[in-house]
């Protein structure tokens, strides 16, 4: 019986958002007297979020830019009840929160003579390259929750108003006793493989001349495999056989976790869902690799480093 073989690299460190360095700590975030305590450590520091949108110090570099001490975040407007316990940042506790509806933060004047506060579009945060892999996975979480927070007020067995718990990872709801939990949406995205060829589809909003991996949404009673299978034969036309899990990615947009994989195809002719994709085609090896260096004669394009489909397609280019 052949052994167990573990790659050399986690291909999941690979992508943006996959970096988080914070110790969640679970078995302690619960308690509310240690949560009280973390929450009142001079060392603690708030990331903070208005809508989905990330608030941004511009006047400092790095973590200094998106993490703030509890006193600014007061002066910007945090909701005090938004708090969600994210986890230890080398034992240094790191909270995330919301903005309270109305808050105007461009232009305010912190203690420390600083005006240059905004909030940030998330995604061109995350793909600016100016934040550290922990940090970004960091604001990943904390972003997913306090989305899920925001749109999660109100029980769903009953309709009453729930209430979060200590620390944030949980909504009770004090009329019918109901534990509500955030959720992670698992979504397969995939390279079906014929030979030497991948293929990629394009859908309508993606940039100017862009090709990526096709994904969808697993369903109930589903596995991994076969939503891998379904999503292709609906998108594509294309039947697949065996299937290879590659990595995984989770994206905070609101809150998915994507399955990345490779699934062998068992046909090649491409019949387009035009709901979903407005193109799909066959890219052999050299082609995709010019489309990660930018240097496709047609102009044509891989998605950005952030997503997993662009480490989807430099892993099947290095399998060449």
């Amino acid at each position: 019986m052949k052994g167990l073989v573990f790659p050399d690299r986690e291909a999941s460190l690979l992508p943006g958002f996959c970096g988080n360095d914070l110790d969640r700590v679970a078995d302690r975030r619960e308690d509310p007297a240690w949560i009280d305590a973390q929450t009142a450590r001079s060392d603690m520091r708030i990331y903070l979020f208005d809508k989905g949108s990330a608030v941004v110090d511009r006047s400092k570099d790095g973590a200094d830019a998106v993490q703030f001490d509890r006193t600014a975040a007061d002066t910007l407007g945090l909701d005090p009840e938004s708090l969600v316990f994210l986890g230890l940042e080398a034992y240094r506790p790191r909270f995330a929160g919301r903005l309270l509806p109305g808050s105007v933060v461009a232009g305010i004047v912190m203690a420390d003579g600083a005006g240059s506060i905004e909030v940030a579009d998330f995604r061109a945060l995350a793909s600016s390259g100016t934040l550290a892999a922990g940090i970004v996975g960091a604001l990943a979480e904390a972003r997913s929750l306090t989305l899920w927070h925001e749109s999660h007020g109100f029980c769903a067995r009953c309709g009453e108003t729930s209430a979060p718990a200590p620390g944030g990872w949980r909504r009770d709801c004090a009329s019918c006793g109901a534990h509500h939990f955030p959720r992670t949406d698992p979504v397969v995205i995939m390279m079906a493989i014929d030979g030497t060829r991948a293929l990629f589809g394009r859908q309508p909003q993606f940039p100017e001349g862009m090709y990526s991996a096709l994904a969808g949404y697993v369903e109930p009673g589903e596995t991994i495999e076969a939503a891998v299978r379904r999503e292709i034969l609906e998108e594509a036309g294309i039947t697949v056989g065996r299937v290879v899990y590659h990595a995984s990615q989770p994206w905070p947009f609101p809150s998915t976790l994507m399955l990345g994989c490779f699934a062998e195809a068992t046909s090649t002719e491409i019949t387009i869902d035009p709901e979903e994709l407005e193109d799909a085609r066959w890219f052999d090896r050299a082609e995709i690799a010019a489309m990660l260096d930018g240097a496709h004669p047609d102009g044509l394009k891989a998605p950005h480093p952030l997503a997993i489909a662009h480490w989807l397609a430099r892993a099947f280019v290095e399998m060449g």
